[in-house]
């Protein structure tokens, strides 16, 4: 199966001439877990990216450097257990590997996953369910340190269950194992997804969280979601805040998005993010316009993104960025 740009293309590796790829070591691994599971799946893409900012004065270029492998069985009982791996040229802690997951899904009575890491908390996975073409408001800011988002605490280690769909509703839990940025390492939130049967097109979704990054100084982070589709028209709005118990390190933001589906091939949006920091006066107010085109095995998308009041400051600077994604489907 290779994975570009969200386009699907499957493919089995032939066990038999996997060592052509250099990995023979690897290759037994891999061969031993598909006697078990069945077959094995390599998703990968191959996407080449130009990105600037204002802030910086210069052009970056960039392209993917990794492939992820997955396989999965059946067990007696009616349970799939999916593994997945990916080696990752810039993964220099670990050598090459970087991602790596178990899935479980129990046929029933939902689906849990032990990621050890590029997992999300329910918080991290909801910090921003607007509506885009190709990224958030936020993306490609960073160099000012203002991508502001309400997400929990992440990290290694991750242990989540997303239940069954219940007459449209899902409920979702996760813990973080080890964390540093967690009191006695611990990190816990839960949330609920919506997705009325009788109204098609809505999702609501609701996540909160509680850290303690301090002894005895417990912040409360929630989000709240809700995302309409007519048509060829998305619209999504979305709340969040960390409630602490001083006003100087409670923060909030408030985000909206619009994306229109041109054509099959061709759909652009618009996106807004502020953020409210309790130890600021002003708002940092994010705005970006993106947009993606396919034609044929290419795939174009890009965005360009503004954040003015930089850190708060009504007289800073505002930072401008962009980038442009070409990925080709093979």
């Amino acid at each position: 199966m290779f994975i570009i740009n969200n386009n699907i293309y499957k493919g089995v590796i032939n066990m038999n001439n996997f060592k052509k790829i250099g990995l023979s070591a690897l290759a037994g691994s891999l061969a031993a877990f598909s006697a078990n599971a069945g077959e094995m799946t390599v998703s990968g893409g191959a996407n080449l990216y130009m990105t600037a900012t204002n802030e910086l004065n210069k052009t970056t270029f960039s392209n993917d450097d990794h492939v992820t492998f997955s396989g999965s069985g059946e067990l007696d009982n009616g349970m799939t257990v999916t593994y997945s791996l990916q080696l990752d040229g810039d993964e220099a802690d670990d050598g090459v590997i970087d991602n790596h997951s178990v899935k479980i899904d129990t046929n029933g009575s939902g689906v849990i996953t032990y990621a050890g890491h590029g997992g999300d908390t329910v918080m991290g996975g909801m910090d921003d369910k607007t509506p885009n073409a190709y990224e958030e408001a936020t993306d490609g800011l960073t160099t000012s340190g203002s991508n502001q988002v309400i997400n929990g605490i992440g990290g290694n280690d991750i242990l989540r269950y997303d239940s069954e769909s219940y007459s449209g509703a899902t409920i979702h839990a996760a813990m973080v194992m080890n964390s540093p940025a967690a009191q006695n390492g611990v990190y816990m939130d839960m949330g609920i997804t919506f997705k009325p049967e009788m109204m098609d097109g809505l999702e609501i979704g609701y996540a909160m969280g509680e850290t303690e990054a301090t002894a005895g100084t417990v912040i409360d982070d929630q989000t709240y979601y809700v995302k309409y589709s007519y048509g060829p028209i998305t619209i999504g709005y979305q709340e969040s805040e960390s409630d602490a118990p001083t006003a100087t390190d409670s923060d909030e933001t408030e985000t909206l998005g619009i994306s229109y589906q041109i054509t099959d091939d061709f759909s652009v949006s618009y996106n807004t993010h502020d953020f409210n920091d309790g130890a600021q006066t002003v708002d940092e107010e994010f705005s970006g316009i993106s947009a993606s085109y396919t034609m044929g095995g290419i795939t174009i998308a890009g965005h360009v993104n503004e954040l003015e009041n930089a850190g708060g400051s009504a007289t800073a600077a505002d930072v401008e960025g962009y980038e442009l994604n070409v990925g080709f489907a093979f």
